[in-house]
């Protein structure tokens, strides 16, 4: 059994909560509290997608380095779960003390876990090992500076670092740092399973892994020294190595109609919300007139979070929990139809109400309506796979406490 994605499984069901009391603060059905949308952001991220990484990254670089799968690290895991707990208390109440303890708590665990990483030297040569490995380290690495940064804001560090925006560079950190090459490695490693077939170009990982690390550290840097040249560069450099990973995962699958599951089109259409950001930067930079530079600015994070994070872990997470959980069984990507029309419908309407002034809170309540929906079927499937699994483990292992 593993730990991990049983917190995984709670902190997706409060994710459906709280974007339920989103959809119904924005339709003035609730009172707004100004900690919830942070809580959002952080049950997502921290929640869903660092619950399943951590535990699943120690077993996927052991057995891509030639080793057998590791222990579960009690100390990991304990580190990172109250961590995330005391960040859960102190994120709606705005309350800095606890804040900065689970941020702390959450460092530690990452040190752990990328200590615990790098600890697996390659004992095989063979083409293609540990491909993913590389950016996992570098993930965590910037998983680091964000939670440095993010703790810091409660600290006052920002001035002392001369940050002028501590939030979008901790933002940035996180989602084109942390995240995209996470995601970026899980494909590169987990493709051939899922996909039953190569990448397009199996060698190209590592200058990938370039255009993206490097990329990522552009967006660090530029809006930290207020540098948009260095910005745009990052970002062209990042969304490159993006664009050329998914040709890799599309072009193997162009003439196969058969691969083209709901759980496919989660993990490619996901990038369409990760890549908005590239399309719209120039107007953004340039103040562009009738554009709503503020609004996107303050408001455009959701569309990342639900419609880039969530929908990738809606067609992975699935696929991670039947790997674990039923290990004798074939494993597939998640998601349904179903799920795949109303992520698309939430991410719509939200964008939409960034340009509509007026219909805005409509807009957006409906958005996080159609995105509190679309978790609900991932959410099952998640529930029906672990309790599966833990039916099974009862099953061979039964209690001997009534002998």
């Amino acid at each position: 059994m593993n730990p991990y994605f049983l917190m995984a499984l709670l902190f997706g069901f409060l994710a459906v909560l709280v974007a339920v009391d989103a959809s119904a603060a924005s339709l003035n059905l609730l009172p707004w509290f100004n900690g919830l949308h942070w809580l959002r952001i952080h049950l997502i991220t921290l929640g869903i997608v660092s619950e399943a990484i951590f535990g699943f990254l120690p077993a996927l670089v052991a057995a891509r380095a030639g080793y057998t799968t590791p222990r579960i690290r009690w100390d990991i895991w304990l580190t990172l779960n109250v961590g995330l707990l005391t960040l859960i208390v102190g994120v709606p109440l705005i309350n800095g003390a606890f804040m900065i303890a689970g941020g702390t708590l959450v460092f530690i665990a990452t040190v752990l876990l990328w200590v615990q990483l790098v600890g697996f030297p390659s004992k095989q040569p063979a083409v293609g090992a540990g491909t993913g490995r590389k950016f996992y380290i570098a993930a965590l690495s910037y998983l680091l500076l964000g939670i440095f940064l993010g703790t810091g804001m409660w600290l006052g560090w920002g001035k002392e670092l001369g940050l002028l925006n501590t939030k979008e560079v901790h933002v940035h950190t996180n989602l084109w740092g942390f995240a995209a090459l996470i995601f970026a490695g899980l494909q590169i490693d987990l493709y051939p399973n899922f996909a039953k077939r190569p990448l397009a170009w199996p060698r190209s990982s590592t200058p990938i892994f370039w255009l993206m690390a490097v990329g990522a550290l552009g967006l660090v840097i530029g809006p930290w020294i207020q540098s948009n040249l260095i910005s745009t560069v990052g970002l062209i450099l990042h969304s490159v190595g993006t664009v050329w990973l998914l040709v890799n995962v599309i072009k193997p699958l162009l003439r196969d109609r058969s691969a083209w599951i709901p759980g496919m089109w989660h993990l490619v259409t996901a990038y369409i919300w990760f890549l908005i950001p590239a399309i719209v930067a120039p107007l953004i930079v340039f103040n562009a007139p009738g554009f709503p530079v503020a609004e996107i600015e303050s408001n455009g994070g959701p569309i990342l979070i639900y419609g880039w994070m969530l929908q990738f872990s809606y067609a992975v997470i699935p696929y991670l929990f039947a790997r674990v959980f039923l290990p004798d069984q074939p494993a597939k990507l998640g998601g349904n139809w179903f799920s795949l029309a109303t992520l698309h419908t939430g991410g719509v309407l939200f964008w939409l109400g960034l340009f509509l002034a007026t219909y805005r809170p409509l807009l957006h309540g409906i958005a996080f309506a159609a995105w509190a929906l679309s978790m609900v079927p991932v959410m099952r499937s998640l529930w029906r796979i672990a309790h599966a699994g833990l039916t099974t483990i009862e099953a061979t292992h039964p209690s001997t406490l009534s002998t």
